[in-house]
C-alpha cells in the first residue's frame, strides 16, 4: 500500500497504492467536497491540471443527494466519473465547524442540517456506513477537530473518546469491507491524531493509534486557530512516533509554504479548500509569490497569470481578460482563475518530488518556502 523509496532529512518521498491507482507522495488532493471542485472544473479537467487524488465529504454527501443514492448509481467514483484515487473525510471536522448546531456524546454526534436544519445522527458506525455507500478508496475515522486553544482537561476528554470511537470504525469498516455487495472491498481506513496544542497529549494518543496497525494515520486538528510555528512545533512533536512504514497525512494544510514545511518535516498527504477558495476570489498563485488580479495594474497586462507556468490557462488568456472577467462578474473567471490555483499545486507537489529524487528538496525549500507565501 506505501512503499517508502527514499528521504532527505525527515522529509520522504514514497509510492501509495489503493484500488483505484498508484500515488506519487508528497501530493496534494484537489477538494470537490460534494463530488465537484467549486469552481466547475469537471473530473476531466481534474485528470488534465495533474490531480492524483480528489477528496470529497462525507457529511455533505450524506445530506445531498445522500449516501445511498451514491450507492445506487455505483459508487462515488461512478457517479462523479473519476477513475483515480478518492477520500473521504469522516464528516468530524463538521463536529467542529458546526458547533452552534451539534451535542456530542459518547455514542456518536447530534446534527441539525445546515441545510433544513433537520435533525440527524453521526457516530463511527454511521460515518463508516456512508463512506462505504461511497466506495472511497480511503475513509476517514470519526473524530473530534478541538478548537485551538482549549482547556486541557477537555482536550483529554476528547482524545480518550476519538480513540474509542477509532476501535469503533475499525471494527465497522471490516465487517462492511467483509460484505459481498460492499462498493469498494478494498476501502482503507486512516486514523487521526488529536491533541490540540498540547504535545504530550498528541504524543500519547498518536503511540495509542499506532498500535492498531491502520495503513495510513492522519494529523488534525490544525490549522483552525493556532499560529503556524505551534503547527510545525506539533508536526515535529508527533511525527517521530508515527510509523515509518505508512502514509502520513496533514488536514487543511495549507498554504505553499506551509505545504514545504511540513513536508521537511515527514508528512506525504495534503489537502486544503484555500486555494479553490482564494481563485474565486482573483487571488492566485505564481512562482514569484501570489497576486490580486483584481487590482488595476492589470488592466492592460497581456501576460499570462503566471509566465513561469504552463496551465492550460496560462498557455491561452491574459491576466487583461481574467481580469477583465472577474470584474463583469462572468463565471469563466472561477472556471480559470480555479483551474490555475490546482494546477499551480499539483505542479508544487510534483516539483518537490523530483527536488526529492535528485536530492536537492533542502535547497528548494530555502528558495521557496517563503517566498511563494508573499503578496506582490
Amino acid at each position: 500500500m506505501f512503499v517508502l523509496q527514499k528521504t532527505e532529512g525527515k522529509a520522504r518521498r514514497g509510492v501509495f497504492t489503493c484500488a483505484h491507482g498508484t500515488v506519487q507522495t508528497p501530493v496534494f488532493m484537489n477538494v470537490g467536497t460534494q463530488g465537484a471542485i467549486k469552481g466547475g472544473l469537471s473530473a476531466v479537467d481534474l485528470k488534465n491540471i495533474g490531480c492524483q487524488v480528489e477528496l470529497s465529504n462525507t457529511y455533505h454527501l450524506h445530506l445531498r443527494p445522500t449516501d445511498t443514492l451514491v450507492r445506487e448509481m455505483g459508487g462515488l467514483h461512478r457517479f462523479m466519473t473519476w477513475d483515480g484515487p478518492i477520500l473521504t473525510d469522516s464528516g468530524g471536522f463538521q463536529v467542529f465547524s458546526l458547533a452552534s448546531l451539534r451535542r456530542i456524546k459518547e455514542e456518536g454526534v447530534y446534527f441539525s442540517s445546515h441545510i433544513d436544519g433537520r435533525r440527524i445522527f453521526m457516530g463511527p458506525e454511521e460515518s463508516m456506513q456512508i463512506q462505504s455507500n461511497l466506495g472511497s478508496d480511503i475513509c476517514m475515522a470519526f473524530d473530534e477537530c478541538i478548537e485551538n486553544p482549549a482547556p486541557r482537561e477537555y482536550v483529554q476528554q476528547s482524545v480518550d473518546r476519538t480513540y474509542r470511537w477509532l476501535a469503533r470504525c475499525k471494527a465497522e469498516n471490516a465487517r462492511l469491507n467483509s460484505l459481498p455487495d460492499t462498493v469498494n472491498p478494498q476501502q482503507m481506513l486512516w486514523g487521526i491524531n488529536q491533541g490540540g496544542t498540547y504535545p504530550d497529549i498528541r504524543i500519547a494518543h498518536m503511540q495509542q493509534i499506532a498500535a492498531l496497525e491502520l495503513p495510513g494515520y492522519a494529523i488534525g486538528g490544525l490549522a483552525v486557530g493556532e499560529t503556524a510555528q505551534e503547527m510545525y512545533d506539533i508536526i515535529e512533536a508527533v511525527e517521530a512516533y508515527m510509523p515509518a512504514d505508512k502514509t502520513r497525512y496533514l488536514m487543511g494544510v495549507g498554504t505553499p509554504g506551509n505545504i514545504l514545511e511540513a513536508v521537511a518535516r515527514g508528512v506525504d498527504f495534503f489537502d486544503c479548500v484555500m486555494p479553490a477558495r482564494n481563485a474565486r476570489h482573483a487571488r492566485l498563485f505564481t512562482w514569484e509569490g501570489a497576486i490580486n488580479l483584481k487590482n488595476a495594474k492589470y488592466m492592460r497586462d497581456e501576460n499570462p497569470i503566471d509566465p513561469k507556468c504552463d496551465c492550460p490557462v496560462c498557455r491561452r488568456y491574459s491576466r487583461a481578460y481574467i481580469r477583465h472577467l472577474f470584474v463583469a462578474e462572468e463565471m469563466l473567471d472561477m472556471r480559470l482563475a480555479v483551474m490555475h490555483n490546482l494546477y499551480f499545486y499539483n505542479k508544487l507537489m510534483e516539483k518537490i518530488r523530483e527536488a526529492l529524487d535528485e536530492g536537492r528538496f533542502e535547497a528548494f525549500r530555502r528558495e521557496y518556502s517563503v517566498k511563494l507565501d508573499q503578496r506582490i
